[in-house]
């Protein structure tokens, strides 16, 4: 067991192996084919069809070992880093036998499906110094870690309230594409899966942890167990508050998403429509007159990043591969570190239990939740 590994132990190419050859994961091998650190070593899934049609989709990967079982896969290649595209109810299991065994890894969000798994994992990672990478793509977005940080030095005065909205259509097909979607047990609704990393980067640009969740979920349009649409209202600990909206119950071909921090002496949007960033940003001058600041953070970003860091408004898991090899060569903390794959799973499973017992919910949370917690909601 590799429990007493630390980042330190590793150097480039780091190896990876792939755990999942499902729809996102041909991202994953597209953002590895452009960074020269990184070398995929091998795919894993239970279906072998799977493993062929993902290696055949992305140029320069024909020749990669495939595997049906992870544990086999892990223990023979003993890569650096672990990808673990599996549905969520999967994470848990795969992420916790890789880091014992050595690998750091790049997490799908959500991290796990319960609070306990997820401190555990979180809990493993601090022991072992092996870095996570969570799968919160929007962190990532060109120009938002330069807006949080001025947010963070108070440039724009107090953070007063912030709004997120995740429409991001699905219809009968997407569910009926595997049976794990959109159950309790293995991927949650519209929150847990389409809008928990939008979650996760709200309450990181406003600068604070959440203290209480007050939710509600409904069945709107889709044949699923969990809930197509979820709305929710977090009180930070800096008396903040922010407001979430997260649906799958809407036009599968217009997917938006589209977050606003408000504050004191300023305020940003930015989001994602059919697939284009957008950002606007004001601040107000010592005059009391109102300036727009995109210009200004564009060219910073530019300067800061190069062009590379627009390449990852287009694929996101680019920087997250970027960032995840740097902070195992560097020993650093990834963007997207472990306990915000723990932080954000608790608030959204707080949301949930919100919704379940219709009153408000103190976080952290005193005791585990599931999702499978809330199997019969609907019934």
């Amino acid at each position: 067991m590799a429990g007493d590994m630390t980042s330190t132990s590793f150097s480039a190419p780091l190896g990876v192996v792939l755990i999942g050859c499902g729809r996102v994961a041909e991202k994953h091998l597209k953002a590895i084919s452009k960074l020269k650190g990184l070398e995929l070593r091998a795919v894993v899934d239970v279906n072998p069809d799977s493993c062929k049609r993902l290696l055949n989709s992305v140029k320069g990967f024909k020749d990669v070992k495939q595997y049906s079982d992870y544990k086999q896969a892990i223990d023979e290649i003993k890569p650096a880093i672990v990808s673990v595209t599996v549905p969520s109810g999967l994470h848990f299991q795969i992420a916790k036998y890789a880091m014992e065994h050595g690998s750091n890894l790049l997490l799908e969000k959500p991290m796990t499906m319960s609070v306990s798994e997820a401190r555990e994992i979180y809990e493993i990672s601090k022991k072992t110094g092996l870095k996570i990478a969570m799968g919160h793509i929007y962190r990532y977005l060109p120009i938002v870690g330069l807006v949080r940080q001025d947010i963070a030095e108070g440039k724009y005065g107090k953070v007063t309230h912030g709004t997120i909205y995740v429409r991001w259509g699905h219809g009968e097909d997407y569910y009926q594409s595997a049976a794990w979607r959109g159950t309790w047990k293995s991927d949650g609704g519209a929150l847990m899966n389409q809008t928990i990393h939008a979650i996760d980067l709200l309450v990181w640009l406003m600068g604070s942890e959440p203290e209480e969740a007050t939710a509600m979920i409904a069945k709107r349009l889709r044949n699923i167990e969990a809930e197509d649409l979820g709305m929710a209202v977090l009180r930070l600990e800096n008396g903040s508050l922010a407001q979430i909206e997260g649906t799958t119950a809407t036009i599968p071909s217009k997917h938006t998403a589209e977050f606003s921090v408000f504050c004191e002496n300023g305020q940003l949007s930015m989001g994602l429509d059919s697939g284009k960033p957008h950002i606007s940003v004001f601040g107000v001058k010592p005059d009391g007159k109102t300036k727009k600041l995109n210009g200004y953070y564009i060219r910073k970003q530019f300067k800061e990043g190069g062009l590379f860091s627009y390449k990852c408004a287009l694929n996101p898991h680019l920087g997250i591969y970027k960032d995840l090899s740097d902070s195992i060569i560097e020993g650093k903390d990834p963007i997207a570190d472990a306990y915000a794959g723990f932080s954000s799973v608790e608030t959204l499973l707080g949301i949930y239990k919100s919704a379940k017992e219709g009153r408000p919910v103190k976080l952290p949370l005193e005791e585990d939740f599931n999702s499978i917690d809330m199997t019969g909601y609907f019934e």
